[in-house]
């Protein structure tokens, strides 16, 4: 634990240096036309820059996954252990098989996404090697939040996608919890409070699918029953504990 604080501490002062604080982007929930904002987002993490995003559960920062370095910056803007895997934004549920090995019908695909669920597959070697390189196994989102889908299309490349927050510490709601994070991002999108509860910090429900025909909860999360009930009493998968 020592060692990875001071390596996060040594590495964030190198990446902060020459920058200043985060910009700070209001969006504009009612209003669909955010090609502005995606733009910015884009442009930032095709230049190797973390970012901050609200998502359908809690708010999350970013980094493009093919790109190692900026996967770097990630882990030690939140303080992460190196073997703790970051589950990758897609844009539509076609992705899903273009980065993993799907062993679901389309139909179930679409009955648990875009949503607060997380599905875990193995992966396909197109995804970068040293994103993860430790498990075979990908976690793959689909925010049910248009604005976090458009960057993921707009940027032609997996998102690297984890909560806004130190690891271990509580998720957030708002982009005020999470200042701390704020000198070594380059830009926050504040989307206003997402939930108004403790139940809203749950963040997806992770679900190991990587093998046909059962299932495994990871992380129960946000949606835990509902999605239990369509694995098990709408497409018979077995849930294996």
């Amino acid at each position: 634990m020592i060692v990875r604080n001071v390596f996060r501490s040594l590495y964030l002062s190198s990446i902060s240096n020459s920058r200043s604080m985060a910009s700070v982007i209001k969006l504009n929930v009612n209003d669909t036309d955010t090609k502005a904002a995606v733009l910015k987002a884009v442009s930032s993490l095709q230049a190797g820059n973390v970012i901050a995003v609200p998502t359908d559960t809690i708010y999350g920062v970013a980094a493009l996954a093919q790109d190692i370095n900026a996967v770097k910056k990630l882990y030690a803007v939140k303080g992460r252990n190196g073997h703790n895997p970051i589950a990758i934004c897609v844009s539509n549920v076609q992705d899903l098989f273009r980065w993993s090995h799907v062993t679901v019908t389309q139909d179930l695909l679409n009955d648990l996404l875009p949503g607060a669920v997380t599905l875990v597959f193995r992966r396909k070697p197109e995804l970068n090697p040293e994103f993860n390189p430790f498990t075979d196994l990908i976690g793959i989102r689909i925010p049910n939040y248009p604005f976090v889908q458009q960057i993921a299309a707009a940027a032609g490349s997996p998102v690297a996608l984890t909560s806004a927050n130190i690891s271990a510490a509580k998720s957030t709601l708002c982009v005020e919890e999470f200042e701390n994070l704020w000198p070594h991002l380059d830009l926050v999108f504040d989307g206003g409070i997402i939930g108004d509860s403790e139940e809203a910090r749950l963040g997806s429900t992770v679900i190991n699918l990587s093998v046909p025909g059962q299932f495994t909860i990871i992380r129960p999360g946000s949606v835990y029953q509902k999605t239990v009930d369509i694995l098990k009493n709408k497409y018979g998968l077995k849930e294996v504990r």
